[in-house]
Order: C-alpha cells, then structure tokens, then sequence
C-alpha cells in the first residue's frame, strides 16, 4: 500500500488484507524448474501480529540458498514492484522500520539484513543487522537508514559482476527490496514472520 505526502510516497505494508504480494524466493526450485525464478507467496494472518493486527509469515519449505550471492544468501521476504503494477522507487536517504519474528528459528550463525536491487544488481545493507523477536514480537521495529554511502552496503550479486551498477544508481530506483540471511552454516530453519514494514520518505517519490 502507497499513502503520499505532498510529492512524497510512503509505503506502509500493514497486512490488513492481505500478504501484498510479499514472497519467498527458492532458488533450488528455480533451477529446477530450468532457471525460472520461482517465488511462493507468504501465508498471511489477519490477526497475532503488532496490537493484534496482521502480519505475514513464511518457512524454510519456501526458500532456499541463493548460490550466485556472495557471501551465500537467503531470500525469504521479499517484494518486486511490478507485482502491483508499481514503478521503481527513489529510496535515497529513506528510513525502513519492520517487524519481524522468528518462531522455532534456527539461523545456525546468520545475521538479517534489508536490502534493494534494480539494473541486474543487489546491495544489502550489512552494517545494519535487524532482530528478530525469539516466539514473540519486538517491543519496537526496527529501524534503518538508507543512506547512499557504500561502506554500508554490500554488493552481493550483479548481472554482470564486472560492472555493478552502483549503490546511489540502484537506490534512485529501486525495482525490488526485502531480507536477507546471510552468515549461516547450514541453512536456516523455522518460520520467519513480518509486520508493519515502512519506507518513509526523506527523498522518496515515484519515477
């Protein structure tokens, strides 16, 4: 869901009716499936998440390790623009809050990260590792900026790993965005749960 202020959007994904197209990426399945990328759409619940409100969750039997990301990633929350007919973004300098919580999750060593990808490249912001509430919600979201200063960032994939487009280029429009495990032994296990996840703007609008 979009709310604008003045010349500014503000995403606000509430979960009120909905899971809002938030998905798992499977990366065995993709390749299986002869490199179709293959996504499996979160289960909502319309109650149980912050002041009683809905949230969305997912488990290990819908993702799996994405082998091209350096360092090896997981994909388990995330969201593409276009699956509700929404242009790219200019995230520059906004601030994204989340819930999220974990319920008989094994990260064996990984950390969760937020990140974004447009133009074939993907950078997480690894400075910034998020909680993850142990069989109940936080008390508070999380809360990150996203500033375009690379020290912050990783690039952990590219179309062509050459020539990355850069950190500034993928944050002025954003075609996609979600969470990441990153760091594992083994791959993590359990149920992932999102709630209230918001970009507020600084310098967010539509392109």
């Amino acid at each position: 869901m979009s709310a604008f202020l003045g010349d500014s959007v503000m995403i606000s994904n509430h979960f009120v009716r909905g899971p809002e197209s938030w998905c798992s990426y499977d990366y065995h399945a993709s390749m299986v499936a002869g490199k179709h990328n293959v996504f499996i759409l979160t289960t909502w619940s319309p109650t149980g998440g912050i002041d009683d409100g809905g949230y969305v969750w997912t488990d290990h039997t819908r993702w799996s390790a994405d082998t091209p990301e350096k360092p090896l990633s997981i994909l388990p929350l995330l969201h593409y623009r276009s699956w509700v007919d929404a242009d790219p973004m200019d995230l520059r300098e906004a601030e994204m809050s989340v819930y999220l919580r974990g319920d008989d999750l094994q990260l064996d060593g990984a950390s969760c990260h937020f990140w974004i990808h447009a133009s074939g490249t993907r950078w997480h912001l690894n400075s910034s590792s998020l909680d993850i509430g142990d069989g109940s919600w936080p008390t508070s979201p999380n809360r990150v900026e996203l500033t375009p200063d690379e020290g912050s960032w990783h690039n952990s994939w590219a179309n062509d790993p050459h020539n990355p487009t850069s950190l500034p280029d993928v944050l002025s429009g954003v075609v996609s965005y979600g969470f990441s495990f990153v760091g594992f032994s083994s791959e993590v296990m359990g149920r992932l749960s999102m709630a209230r996840l918001e970009l507020r703007p600084s310098c967010i609008s539509e392109i």
